[in-house]
């Protein structure tokens, strides 16, 4: 079965709407974009594209080279190992595909956001200040490289590369459009949907926000695992991360968590130290010189406040 991956439709629809965006926010004077900061996020997003190139052609030939061994053929039907037809193309199936993808990206971007040198990668896309079409465009490069882990099973178990493929780029598209703020409130469909303003929340650096609503198209897993948070419409919403790399350079930008992950390696005293430094979650220190967002949450739960001690220079924050 041919399907056209449907980003080639989907990039010059990007390109369209950050246009319109940004007449908009002239028009209305709403002062959305910061031209420097614009500069980067294209900078980054182009240096994605180049790189996904390479990255999406070698993750697709790694699930077909899955999808061949876990689903031979056998008397001339796709067979799985566990002795079940291999899964068709019927529409039942590609819903199933679609929200398996969904609870991929979840735990991808839940992980991105809790294990410091995934953090590392993902805090990029987070950097702005800013929060418009723009800032969608601002991709961690390194997140290329793990990302398509997290997809690995779907092929084994039956589903066609293409379908997998063509669920991720669904995905992409969604995502890529969230990041408005021109849209309102879409009543019931924030039921089950994850939205531009659940988006707001994600994209918060307000303590309250952080790591909530990690999901793709969908809020139903952040609600069965207790991540999601809706927007207070009557609260301000400040947007970026609480350590961000001031710098408009892509490769301060991309490499900066990096750097902090080794200067604390260099100080850690041993093993555990180290261990934590690089796949605990950020902001952990062992001597409380920083905090984790769980330990400020439940500071800010327990007194109502928190005082935001200013961490060491080696020590982020993910938001």
């Amino acid at each position: 079965m041919e399907i056209t991956n449907p980003l080639i439709y989907g990039v010059p629809c990007f390109i369209l709407l950050i246009i319109a965006e940004i007449f908009f926010s002239l028009k209305y004077d709403k002062e959305l974009y910061q031209w420097k900061d614009f500069a980067a996020s294209t900078s980054m997003g182009a240096g994605a594209v180049v790189l996904a190139i390479f990255t999406k052609a070698a993750s697709f030939t790694v699930f077909f080279i899955i999808y061949e061994i876990f689903n031979p053929e056998v008397d001339g039907v796709r067979t799985n190992i566990m002795g079940y037809a291999a899964f068709g193309w019927a529409w039942y199936i590609w819903i199933i595909c679609q929200v398996l993808d969904d609870f991929n990206y979840y735990w991808y971007h839940r992980l991105s956001h809790t294990v410091r040198v995934l953090w590392a990668a993902h805090v990029v896309h987070h950097s702005s200040d800013n929060f418009n079409l723009g800032s969608g465009l601002r991709n961690g490069w390194v997140t290329l490289f793990y990302k398509p882990i997290f997809w690995l099973y779907l092929p084994a178990i039956g589903f066609h590369p293409v379908m997998v493929t063509t669920c991720l780029a669904i995905q992409a598209l969604w995502q890529f459009q969230l990041h408005t703020k021109f849209i309102p409130r879409l009543g019931f469909i924030e039921k089950f949907m994850n939205t531009h303003k659940h988006h707001h929340v994600h994209h918060s650096s307000d303590l309250e926000y952080l790591d909530k609503n990690h999901g793709g198209y969908l809020n139903l897993f952040d609600k069965v695992f207790g991540t999601f948070k809706d927007l207070d419409d009557d609260k301000e919403v400040h947007f970026g991360v609480l350590h961000p790399p001031n710098s408009y350079n892509p490769l301060v930008i991309v490499s900066h968590e990096y750097k902090h992950i080794w200067l604390d390696l260099k100080k850690a005293r041993n093993f555990k130290e180290g261990f934590m430094y690089v796949f605990g979650p950020p902001g952990w220190s062992p001597d409380g010189s920083s905090q984790t967002v769980k330990q400020m949450q439940r500071e800010l739960a327990k007194n109502g406040t928190i005082k935001m001690a200013q961490p060491p220079k080696s020590a982020s924050v993910a938001s």
